[in-house]
């Protein structure tokens, strides 16, 4: 039935309908949009390779492994406590030290340090890495990713804000096991 200006409730159901479509369609199209801009609008920028903080040099004993935490540089509102990334400390020396990421080279899960086998331990497949980071066993196939360390003033920095993937390590990574090879992956 047509109203009295011509427009049938048909047509104007099916015109509330594709505006309701769209409306829904530009809602999902931003993360897409968002993702593939990235790289655009700061994605790769400065602030994926800072200089962070763990702490002063008093906070590492001599031949204990720590755990330490340092905020993301690339953080957003919405990521709240998941910006704090872990990772562990080693102080081999005065001022020598490795860094590990927390991240197992298999799949990602977080190693776990037991200081009384001196063995990072993956729970999720059965990753196990020697405590210099270099794969004692299990499915992974190289060593822990170790992350670029610095001494100023009396505080350890570290190179951070890209994290470690399976495919390939990032430029502010290194991988022990494999030293000035490509990893097997990649």
């Amino acid at each position: 039935m047509n109203s009295p200006d011509g427009v049938s409730r048909r047509g104007l159901l099916a015109k509330v309908g594709l505006a309701f479509n769209a409306a829904v369609g530009a809602i999902l199209a931003v993360p897409m949009v968002r993702y593939l801009l990235s790289p655009s609008f700061g994605g790769g920028g400065a602030g994926n390779e800072s200089w962070l903080s763990l702490g002063s040099l008093d906070q590492f004993p001599l031949g204990e492994t720590r755990l330490a935490t340092y905020r993301n540089p690339i953080v957003y509102p919405s990521d709240g406590e998941t910006a704090n990334i872990p990772c562990w400390v080693r102080r081999l020396d005065g001022e020598k030290f490795q860094v590990f990421a927390i991240n197992c080279a298999h799949l990602g899960c977080p190693v776990r340090w037991f200081p009384q086998s001196g063995l990072f331990m993956c729970p999720c497949h059965g990753g196990v890495y020697y405590e210099d980071g270099s794969r004692a066993s299990g499915p992974p196939e190289r060593g822990l990713f170790e992350y670029i360390y610095k001494v100023e003033q009396g505080t350890l920095l570290i190179k951070a804000g890209k994290l470690p993937t399976t495919g390939s390590p990032s430029t502010g990574l290194t991988n022990i096991s494999l030293p000035g090879k490509k990893p097997p992956c990649a």
